[in-house]
């Protein structure tokens, strides 16, 4: 008998063997952590292998670790539809030099973005010499700025140094914005999380399965939502010439009239989807009318590795009309998954268009 025959009867077996076990353990003993449970509806189940158009993902990280990975990575792109790839390093200074220079190989399919440099952050004088840092990363050949991110304690994604109680609307940033500005260089920033982990950790939490590793309600030192959320408005406000990005469609995905009135006021202000499309999945009608007015400003991006079965997923959830569908491998919830089932102009655009435009491509 073949190896892979061999492996596959036992992990059918052991996977059977864990389906049985929770299947009967008594409900009252069952803990939410492994429950599984599995749609009986006799509904359309849509596969898509490949994206219906071509796709620039401008939400991922330096994940792939060596050439080798790098090399199945593209592999992957390939077989997907994935044109590009924005790497988004946070980094600076050497740290921000070898990621460059190892997907350097593969400069048509893939994009390296810097951070900023934060040294000093906390003294007189800062500023001028984290714009010459950005400048150095920019002839290096960055050409945008991120992942920034503040989960509301202070900026802190960003190497060698945490920021903690500075935010991105802080006037010592204003140096760095107006030369993201002058260099047509795009910030993307991560401001707050999604509101189930700002919630009560008990039984009214419907997130709780994913929020409960990412609580914020037991800490005490840090913006809320609301307020996190507004620096990101208060700087896009102050620096009309900087192009930003909110990454996963600023934490507002409970409630996109939030992001919706901010991309009313402030046309330098864009966003991205990756890693909220669980989270938006339940409420597919609302999304898709969100989509529809604002498919001018929105691109696709995933934050999520670069497995072939994480990018179908996103597909299934942007393309098809499915319903009533779980997935656990890619994302951290129990509720059921919805298709947006977006239009071929909407798509195109999601997809390719409006990052090309955006990021001047």
């Amino acid at each position: 008998m073949k190896r892979s025959v061999i492996m596959f009867l036992v992990t059918t077996a052991f996977v059977g063997n864990v389906v049985l076990c929770f299947s009967q353990t008594p409900p009252e003993k069952l803990l939410l952590k492994d429950y599984r449970p599995q749609s009986i509806y006799n509904v359309p189940k849509t596969h898509i292998e490949r994206a219906k158009y071509p796709v620039i993902d401008v939400h991922s990280h330096p994940y792939a670790r060596g050439p080798e990975q790098i090399a199945q990575w593209v592999q992957t792109m390939d077989e997907v539809g994935i044109e590009k790839t924005l790497i988004l390093t946070a980094s600076t200074g050497a740290r921000f030099d070898s990621i460059y220079a190892l997907y350097s190989n593969y400069s048509e399919r893939f994009e390296v973005w810097c951070g900023f440099d934060y040294t000093g952050y906390d003294k007189p004088g800062f500023g001028p010499a984290a714009v010459k840092e950005l400048e150095r990363c920019y002839k290096v050949g960055a050409r945008g700025s991120g992942e920034l991110g503040d989960k509301g304690k202070g900026l802190f994604y960003d190497w060698p140094t945490k920021a903690w109680g500075m935010h991105i609307d802080d006037l010592r940033m204003d140096l760095l914005l107006a030369k993201c500005a002058e260099l047509k260089m795009p910030a993307i920033i991560h401001v707050a999380e999604p509101k189930w982990m700002y919630m009560p950790m008990d039984s009214t939490n419907d997130g709780l399965m994913n929020a409960y590793e990412w609580r914020l309600d037991n800490k005490t030192d840090i913006l809320g939502h609301a307020e996190t959320v507004a620096t990101l408005e208060n700087a896009a406000k102050r620096h009309p010439n900087t192009t930003f990005i909110a990454c996963h469609v600023a934490n507002c995905e409970y409630d996109l009239n939030i992001l919706g009135a901010m991309l009313d006021k402030y046309p330098n202000l864009h966003a991205e989807i990756g890693a909220r499309y669980a989270e938006m999945a339940p409420i597919p009608k609302f999304v898709a009318q969100f989509f529809e007015k604002y498919q001018d400003r929105l691109m696709y991006g995933t934050d999520m590795g670069f497995d072939k079965a994480m990018y179908q997923i996103t597909f299934r959830i942007l393309e098809s009309n499915d319903e009533h569908f779980y997935e656990y491998e890619q994302f951290g919830y129990h509720w059921p998954l919805y298709g947006f089932g977006l239009s071929d102009t909407i798509l195109k655009k999601l997809y390719r268009e409006n990052a090309l435009r955006i990021l001047g491509r």
